[in-house]
């Protein structure tokens, strides 16, 4: 244990100075976040306390201070609740209350669901897409790889409901 407090003190005791070392850098244009790219602080170590620590980047030049960071994203799952949450410089996931819904949804209609992927249509199916945002025109293929997958989506009469919606959201991402 002495060990590992000694690492950690000898880590942070190299990555102050190298911060204070370092010039400023010009805070990133507005269109550049707009683009759709990550921000600067998600480059190389992801988001959480890490990069909430190394605000704009500043890690990104030096690989004790990536390693600091990531370090820092993974102390108390603080990066897994920053993705989840939309906090300490993570983006939330935009699909969380479409899949929770399609969740909700099929747990309460998991049968009638079955039966409509195995016909490969069908008012639940419908719903599915709708839920998970597949555009009209592509719902028809949708629909013929979910009754193609029917198997692996049911693969025995007592599956539960998260392997279902697990295998419909893949199935859906492979487009």
């Amino acid at each position: 244990m002495k060990r590992l407090l000694l690492i950690a003190a000898l880590v942070l005791a190299l990555a102050v100075p190298a911060i204070a070392a370092e010039p400023a850098k010009p805070a990133p244009a507005p269109e550049a976040k707009a683009a759709g790219g990550p921000p600067p602080s998600q480059m190389n170590y992801g988001c959480g306390l890490g990069a909430t620590v190394f605000k704009d980047g500043q890690a990104n030049d030096s690989l004790l201070l990536q390693l600091v960071a990531t370090f820092l994203n993974g102390l108390c799952g603080n990066g897994t609740f920053g993705i989840t949450s939309g906090t300490s410089d993570c983006a939330e996931p935009k699909k969380t209350a479409s899949v929770d819904r399609l969740n909700e949804f099929a747990y309460k209609n998991l049968d009638d669901l079955a039966r409509d992927i195995s016909a490969g249509n069908g008012e639940t199916v419908t719903t599915v897409a709708v839920l998970l945002d597949i555009p009209a025109e592509s719902r028809p293929a949708f629909y013929r790889n979910l009754q193609a997958s029917f198997t692996e989506i049911f693969p025995s009469p007592t599956v539960e409901t998260a392997h279902v919606v697990d295998t419909i959201t893949k199935i859906a991402a492979q487009g």
